[in-house]
């Protein structure tokens, strides 16, 4: 376990840039029409606005961080081993994005590594891109910039999980469910955050699934590593 000190879990929750597609940028506009034209090819029915709401939330261009939720491995107060978990959540992406980029830049650069599940399709380029649209340069550990592959500190549960076989996909929540891992799946999934958000305005409902999500995937990679799961006791949110 000392050799998994360094490891920072990240799960972030996004959703579209704005809950009033008729209020989003008008230049914007134009481009996600383009977007939504591939779309539908395969829906029928659904204008750019439904598109919108329903899809501009995983995509940086379109869409913004409503929550960042962050795990470590660590100890309770007598010594076990615990998972430590904190989380960011604004309405406000630029205040964010400056609280996650301070913490950080506080840790150890030279040793920290990030994990996600999907996190090198998602998390980690749609951190990147978002914190470069609110002119927030990158912390090392997210600038990739002349790294080689084998120099890049990112890890991946997904990716773990392939063991090679780069065809496919498989959710954390199907892992989660053959590990026996406790998730907040039960709550609310992904496809439900933009709503409760816009709709009913409930960020802490989102923050709270999004913490779960990311005990989920500090879990589940002990699991892929051999070891045991940490009790519920020993979750330790601060």
């Amino acid at each position: 376990m000392e050799d998994y000190r360094n490891i920072l879990f990240i799960d972030i929750e996004t959703v579209a840039c704005t809950g009033d597609y008729a209020q989003m940028d008008e230049r914007l506009k134009i481009q996600w029409a383009r977007k939504a034209s591939f779309f539908r090819q395969r829906t029928e029915g659904q204008t750019d606005e439904d598109m919108f709401n329903e899809r501009a939330g995983i995509y940086a261009e379109f869409g913004k961080i409503i929550v960042i939720a962050l795990g470590k491995f660590g100890e309770n107060e007598i010594g076990e081993r615990a998972i430590k978990t904190k989380y960011f959540a604004s309405h406000d992406e630029a205040a964010l994005l400056t609280e996650f980029k301070s913490t950080v830049e506080k840790m150890d650069q030279s040793q920290l590594k990030l994990c996600a599940h999907n996190g090198k399709e998602f998390d980690f380029p749609y951190l990147s891109r978002r914190l470069l649209v609110h002119g927030m340069p990158l912390p090392a550990v997210l600038n990739l910039s002349g790294k080689k592959a084998w120099e890049v500190p990112h890890l991946d549960t997904m990716e773990m999980w392939k063991f090679g076989d780069y065809k496919h996909y498989t959710s954390l929540d199907l892992l989660a469910a053959i590990f026996h891992i406790e998730t907040s799946k039960g709550e609310m999934d992904g496809s439900k955050v933009n709503n409760v958000y816009y709709q009913e305005k409930d960020l802490s409902k989102i923050a709270n699934y999004c913490v779960g999500d990311v005990v989920a995937v500090a879990q589940l990679f002990l699991k892929i590593k051999g070891h045991n799961l940490i009790s519920a006791e020993n979750i330790i949110h601060v």
